[in-house]
């Protein structure tokens, strides 16, 4: 055979030549395993095709003026589909296919499968289930030719191109082989993964099984049977007999799907024993390719054929070893809470030996105004396995501490009512001058140990004016709205009247005004069509690449200056409070995931939903003065002003606690940078991984390696961030504090029953079903799709942007004035917060049903069809 057509039991598995099915097939031919017998027309045949019929130039004109809006996918594949459809394949070569096609039937017109084999496709990283397409019962050598014809022009079907554009493969780089096959008359198919893709669990193998050929489960038409079998064993660990009502069989001129017998519905498709071949196969294929995979595979007259097999892409890492959370004092109280609301992840050993201590310094300064130092420990903030935790264990006795009580009073109602200026004209003012100061210094001129005590003044600021927030603002915040919602709720409100929230609502915040700042720099972009066209069909990650350019597309270096001047003024908004990671004004990708999304035009206008709520509250509150009079009026206006003077204020000051992390971080950087010229460190990022003393040391004494304790230390945080850190510990008892319970009042619940139904707090009103997007943090916002729920452990404000895709949001931790409460309020998206194990029981496209009045989440029965379905 020639480099264009190439038997499968003779080749070799170049993916460049064969295409990555191809590729695969003829590796596991080679491998001895059940494989049908077939040829491939290779991806130079492809390229043969396309030259002689000029094609090239016409299809990249044609991919080119596409975007991720599906209309121009769809303009674009119908184009190259025409073209495809009207050139001649070559002669030569038609006649090598037909010479091949005969020797599989010995002179006779064998049905086969035809199946499309692209170059991008079935890729450890890459699978592009689903793009190309396969035909089964071809006959006769005509047909065939057809066949191969029609997949070399699924290659640029709409969901292809959108594809790789979405994951950055340049389109003159791609191309398509066609694996030829008999085909098996299957009496059962199916797929099989040889690692859970739920769960993750690498011990078990998950087999869906249905009637018939495959193209049945593929296609959705089938609830097929699923297996969990134990890998070792092949033993059926779980079996789930589905009712399969359709199967796909052959017919003279292709397939059609026909009712299953009645007698065969309800009975299991595989026995005992197959499933234990299919998983010894499957054990031998993983082996093979030495990692999980995903295998297409039927039996015919109880002869197993293995059809297809591709690395398993977005498989979810195994179930983490359990961590103990060890108490540090036996006797001791923990809880997660307060400003751990910021820190969902493990901390940095910097930020753990940096942060940390400036938090405690500053909460012990607070508990000596308020003249109750010696009530908690020294050491507030602390770490149980890298999480933090506040030691909420009391040193005083009771009696101490109610005597203290009417002193108290007096200084809280002093700090609340002097929280606004507290903030506006103290914490935030030092902070803000102090990171403007080392903001404006030759850091590369600046010595080691002036730097470092320069990011020691800059955390022990972050501190004091988080510390100014949490001692008046915060609280404020919290006491008012709830109390207006009681006065508001028992004693004005009448029927018909809006609920409380209402006058809460349509303010503008720091998160507001970013979010409508991006929206209006895509509302200008949009009256440049060539920069609009750039910003929909180019990837985040390649146009936080542009950035570093001048001259991209017309339009480009005024859309630059006006990103770089919207990052200015947003871009220091955490996604955690950590400072070991990276802020919206570093990688700005996120931010340009929610800009690509205003720019396709389908997004809210932000003004408008503000603008809509802000005359709602004012028609209501005018409603509600116009009937009242005397006292209840002077109730009335006292607690709603009360409530609406710090219900921004919260989200503006919350908004500046990174405020100075860009300054630090650069000089955090630039301190590693030092050490990597110094051979201490790999990269400038490493920097985070050292704990402050071991930083001082080698700073000083630039001689010894740290990247070996570095790169373990990575490791046992990866380790550690699988885990789902305990919301109060002990277990039992962990939130009580004074002998009162304050579990209710924590933000994730410390008990939850198992089961399809995840209880939570009610924090915005409002019920949607739809599919669930977990994300663990910035680095995974570009998978959030518009309408999907969003589930994550926290949100901050920089998560702002994806609430406008979100039609719900889910989080672990949160309470009903938390960021994620009062956003979603605004966007009128339920909410349901503070789980504590959302991000852990729900799966990503699952169908969840999120109620923000009763403040439940009930999961949909996950799809069995995994087939059908590929992540």
């Amino acid at each position: 055979m020639s480099q264009f057509i190439l038997a499968l039991d003779q080749a070799q598995p170049d993916i460049d030549l064969l295409g990555g099915k191809a590729a695969s097939l003829a590796r596991l031919t080679a491998a001895g395993l059940a494989v049908p017998r077939g040829f491939v027309v290779s991806t130079a045949a492809y390229r043969r095709f396309v030259a002689e019929n000029a094609l090239q130039p016409r299809i990249l004109q044609a991919v080119s003026a596409t975007s991720t809006n599906p209309a121009s996918l769809d303009r674009a594949a119908t184009t190259i589909g025409q073209l495809f459809d009207g050139a001649a394949m070559p002669d030569d070569l038609g006649h090598e296919i037909d010479a091949a096609y005969a020797q599989l039937g010995d002179g006779h017109d064998v049905a086969v499968a035809v199946r499309s084999s692209a170059t991008a496709e079935d890729l450890p990283e890459l699978s592009f289930a689903g793009q190309q397409e396969t035909y089964l019962n071809i006959r006769g050598a005509e047909e065939l030719r057809r066949a191969v014809k029609r997949c070399w022009a699924s290659l640029w079907t709409a969901r292809a191109i959108g594809y790789r554009n979405n994951a950055r493969i340049v389109p003159d780089d791609v191309a398509l082989a066609v694996a030829v096959q008999t085909l098996v008359e299957a009496d059962a198919a199916g797929v099989m993964f040889t690692a859970n893709p739920v769960s993750g669990a690498r011990d078990e193998v998950v087999v869906n099984a249905a009637w018939g050929l495959g193209e049945a489960i593929v296609s959705g038409l089938v609830t097929p049977d699923t297996l969990v079998l134990d890998k070792s064993t092949g033993a059926i660990k779980h079996q789930d007999v589905a009712s399969k009502q359709v199967m796909t069989v052959g017919t003279a001129s292709g397939t059609t799907e026909q009712p299953v017998p009645a007698a065969q519905q309800t009975r299991p498709v595989l026995s005992a024993s197959q499933a234990a071949e299919l998983a010894s196969a499957g054990v031998r294929i993983e082996q093979l390719y030495g990692q999980p995979m995903d295998v297409e595979w039927a039996f015919r007259g109880g002869t197993l054929a293995l059809l297809q097999a591709r690395p398993i892409t977005a498989l979810p890492e195994p179930p983490a070893p359990p961590l103990e959370f060890r108490l540090p004092d036996p006797k001791g109280k923990y809880a997660r809470s307060s400003v751990i609301e910021l820190l969902p992840d493990p901390l940095s050993p910097l930020f753990a030996t940096l942060g940390v201590p400036a938090w405690n310094r500053a909460m012990q300064a607070l508990l000596t105004t308020v003249n109750l130092q010696g009530l908690m420990a020294e050491e507030m903030l602390i770490t149980i396995n890298d999480y933090a935790y506040y030691d909420i264990t009391t040193t005083v006795d009771a009696l101490k501490l109610i005597r203290q009580i009417p002193a108290l009073i007096s200084v809280l109602v002093r700090m609340f009512s002097e929280a606004q200026a507290r903030w506006e004209h103290g914490g935030r003012p030092h902070y803000a001058n102090l990171t403007a100061r080392w903001g404006a210094q030759d850091l590369a001129n600046t010595p080691a140990a002036d730097m470092l005590e320069g990011a020691r003044e800059i955390v022990q600021a972050a501190a004091d004016h988080y510390l100014t927030i949490q001692s008046g603002i915060l609280p404020a915040a919290y006491m008012s709205e709830a109390a207006f919602t009681l006065v508001y709720e028992r004693l004005i409100r009448r029927a018909g009247e809006p609920p409380a929230l209402t006058f809460m609502l349509g303010f503008d915040s720091t998160p507001i005004r970013a979010e409508k700042s991006l929206y209006d720099l895509a509302e200008w972009a949009r009256g440049h069509p060539e920069l609009a066209a750039h910003l929909q069909r180019t990837s985040a990650a390649d146009l936080e690449r542009d950035l570093e350019r001048s001259d991209v597309v017309d339009g480009w270096c005024e859309f630059h200056a006006r990103f770089r001047e919207h990052l200015r003024r947003y871009g220091h908004a955490v996604y955690d409070l950590d400072f070991a990671k990276p802020l919206p004004a570093e990688e700005p990708a996120p931010v340009l995931e929610a800009l690509k999304f205003f720019v396709s035009g389908q997004a809210a206008n932000p003004h408008v939903r503000q603008n809509t709520a802000l005359h709602a509250r004012e028609d209501a509150a005018r409603e509600v003065r116009a009937r009242l009079r005397g006292p209840l009026l002077r109730l009335f206006d006292n607690f709603l002003e009360r409530a609406q003077l710090y219900a921004p204020l919260r989200e503006d000051a919350l908004a500046d606690v990174g405020l100075g992390w860009p300054v630090l971080r650069r000089m955090l950087r630039e301190l590693g940078r030092r050490l990597v010229a110094g051979g201490v460190l790999e990269a400038p990022e490493d920097v985070f991984w050292l704990r402050l003393v071991e930083l001082r040391f080698a700073l000083d004494d630039a001689t010894s390696d740290l990247r070996p304790m570095v790169d373990r230390r990575k490791k046992q945080w990866a380790l550690e961030r699988r885990a789902v850190p305990p919301s109060s510990l002990p277990l039992k008892g962990g939130a009580t504090f004074m002998g009162y319970d304050f579990s209710r009042f924590m933000p994730a619940m410390t008990d939850q029953a198992p089961g399809d139904v995840i209880r939570g707090i009610g924090a915005s009103p409002g019920q949607v079903t739809a599919p669930a997007r977990v994300i663990a943090g910035p680095e995974e916002f570009s998978r959030m799709q518009p309408h999907e729920v969003l589930v994550a452990k926290i949100t901050t404000p920089a998560w702002t942007p994806l609430f406008a895709l979100a039609s719900g949001v889910v989080t672990d931790v949160g309470g009903p004035l938390s960021h994620s409460s009062i956003v979603a309020r605004e966007y009128h998206i339920p909410a349901v917060l503070g789980t504590g194990v959302a991000t852990e029981r729900i799966a990503n496209t699952q169908k969840i049903t999120v109620d923000g009045d009763a403040g439940t989440v009930l999961l949909k029965p996950a799809s069995t069809n995994l087939l059908a379905a590929p992540e």
